[in-house]
């Protein structure tokens, strides 16, 4: 039987919509994918899923009758991992899900729902070192920017943590690596993209964007880390674990003088 490619435009309801279309149609031999990364049979039969959120609605109200809240958390965790393959995989699970009496997300003996369920763990520890490495530094327009470059597509998860946190303050979260972020305005944070100057470097405060004080907030940030590292009980390895290098580059207290 013939494979079709059922290509979507990468959003959580275009997923949900190519699902719907998948039922709707009782197509049994099928592989999802993203536009941005769809790779193309020469011979296989392509077909663009439009997003309709009324259909990804249904759905989503499917999967959470279906699977517990725990589970439905798992479902939109994995999506947001992009990693390849995953939507196949995400549909496996909800089939099987779908088809069952009883709620499965602990049924660890499919393989589907166990790989959705390391894949969200993944995800759910990157969302927690976001909310933890985020450094703010402040504009010269008063609004703090932080820029991150996650391994997962982790800023819908991290939005409530810092509109709760940083409630009193506008702020700005942009993940580089895919070109878009989240802007707060003391009362509603919304999806935003920016142009920046060509070769500009976010691991550095030039003082053409940033406040001047912004100087000196650093510096006494990093005064304090130094002040409060134990040079004798200094245990590197155990550090990296806990902070991985590859987020020193974003936090001001890695910085050097």
């Amino acid at each position: 039987m013939e494979t079709k490619h059922l290509i979507y435009d990468g959003t959580f309801d275009g997923f949900l919509s190519t699902v719907f279309y998948v039922f709707e149609q009782r197509l049994t031999s099928v592989k999802i994918q993203n536009k941005f990364t769809a790779q193309q049979g020469l011979f296989s039969e392509n077909v663009t899923i439009i997003t309709e959120e009324e259909k990804a609605n249904r759905v989503w109200k499917g999967v959470k009758l279906k699977l517990s809240a725990q589970g439905s958390y798992q479902l939109y965790y994995a999506f947001l991992s992009e990693i390849s393959g995953v939507e196949d995989l995400l549909l496996d699970y909800m089939r099987y899900a779908f088809g069952q009496q009883q709620k499965v997300d602990n049924d660890y003996s499919h393989p589907s729902i166990l790989k959705i369920a390391q894949i969200a763990k993944s995800v759910g520890r990157e969302k927690h070192r976001m909310e933890a490495f985020v450094r703010f530094r402040l504009t010269k327009d008063q609004i703090y920017f932080g820029s991150i470059e996650p391994d997962f597509n982790v800023l819908p998860l991290i939005e409530k943590h810092f509109k709760r946190r940083y409630a009193d303050q506008k702020w700005v979260i942009y993940d580089i690596k895919r070109g878009y972020g989240l802007f707060y305005d003391l009362e509603k944070v919304d999806l935003m993209h920016m142009d920046f100057p060509e070769h500009f470097d976010f691991t550095k405060t030039d003082d053409a964007f940033f406040a001047m004080q912004e100087f000196k907030f650093q510096k006494l940030w990093q005064d304090y880390f130094k002040a409060t590292n134990i040079e004798s009980r200094k245990n590197m390895k155990l550090h990296i674990r806990h902070v991985p290098k590859r987020y020193w580059k974003y936090l001001s207290e890695k910085q050097p003088n």
